[in-house]
């Protein structure tokens, strides 16, 4: 099978298995929060309420499809396809176990956070062409929040990279099989976690949207298919985030135990380990309220970049006198 046609049918497998999974983190989502608030959540329609979100499916492609009359259309138009298109573009580079991937890049760190930075654009251009103060501010405060917490993002991943001597997800996974990079990096694990809730605007960084404040943010303009479109790829990065975390830090699709390797399928550690990401995220969002922009801005360049070059600075110190 030549290259071109495994990545086409890796993409067309890839795609419904996002979708599968952007649903069921939907219900994962409203369940789980609906325990933190002693609710009950979705349980009318299937077995725990799982049919829920296809009757939401259905109801969203039955709306109207509404456009401002004082809106950009063109752009008005594209903003939901920039979110969610590279989310989808993020999921296939992410390997969920040894040879199961559309494509194992060399600089597959680079080409995810590449593709992931087309997101605020998108973002941005909604916010921008809804003609809505608070689309805009809500847009804004995407592009300050990006632009704040990208740098810490890339210099938390550094720590990793630099272990496993590659900026392939494979590889760096492989350089894992006897001790995760979690025990040799934790704060750079602690770091990446915390911003990487600020890049996926989850509570208490989820600003751009701030219900009680911008009423929905970027998207209120929005509705039917064109909101589902943000949402799809909002719940997708999540899922890429929490995947790409496992890579980095918690091992890959190794076990916990090395003596374990092989007995149990990777892949099912793999899966395990994501959603266990996956559900704390939905926790925080439970549990902590949302910052003041200034916090967030202040948390950012004065607190997470000095403790990042710290950590880099003696992550290279280390590996400096390990390999003289």
């Amino acid at each position: 099978m030549s290259p071109l046609v495994r990545l086409l049918v890796s993409l067309a497998i890839s795609f419904p298995l996002l979708l599968l999974n952007v649903v069921f983190i939907i219900w994962f989502e409203r369940k789980t929060l609906a325990d933190i608030y002693g609710g009950i959540g979705p349980k009318h329609h299937g077995p725990f309420g799982l049919f829920q979100l296809a009757f939401d499916g259905m109801k969203l492609i039955a709306k109207e499809d509404v456009i401002p009359a004082k809106a950009d259309k063109m752009l008005f138009i594209i903003a939901p396809f920039l979110v969610f298109v590279p989310a989808f573009m993020t999921f296939a580079a992410i390997p969920v176990y040894n040879n199961i991937y559309a494509r194992n890049f060399d600089i597959g760190i680079f080409y995810i956070f590449g593709a992931t930075t087309l997101i605020p654009v998108g973002i941005i251009l909604a916010g921008w062409a809804s003609f809505n103060k608070y689309s805009l501010l809500g847009g804004l405060r995407s592009a300050a929040q990006q632009i704040s917490y990208e740098v810490p993002l890339l210099m938390a991943t550094l720590g990793a990279v630099m272990l496993s001597g590659s900026l392939s997800l494979v590889e760096i996974v492989k350089a894992q099989s006897k001790v995760w990079f979690i025990v040799l990096q934790p704060f750079a694990f602690i770091f990446f976690f915390i911003v990487m809730l600020a890049e996926l605007n989850r509570a208490p960084f989820d600003m751009p949207q701030a219900e009680s404040e911008l009423v929905a943010g970027y998207n209120v303009e929005y509705t039917g298919m064109r909101f589902a479109f943000f949402m799809f790829g909002e719940y997708a990065m999540l899922l890429v985030m929490s995947a790409l975390v496992t890579i980095l830090f918690l091992g890959g699709w190794n076990s916990p135990i090395p003596a374990l390797n092989g007995l149990v399928p990777g892949i099912t550690w793999f899966v395990l380990k994501t959603y266990l990401i996956v559900f704390i995220i939905i926790w925080i969002r439970g549990t902590f309220p949302r910052l003041r922009v200034d916090q967030l801005m202040h948390f950012s360049w004065k607190v997470l970049l000095p403790l990042n070059l710290a950590n880099l600075l003696i992550t290279s110190a280390i590996l400096t006198v390990v390999y003289l």
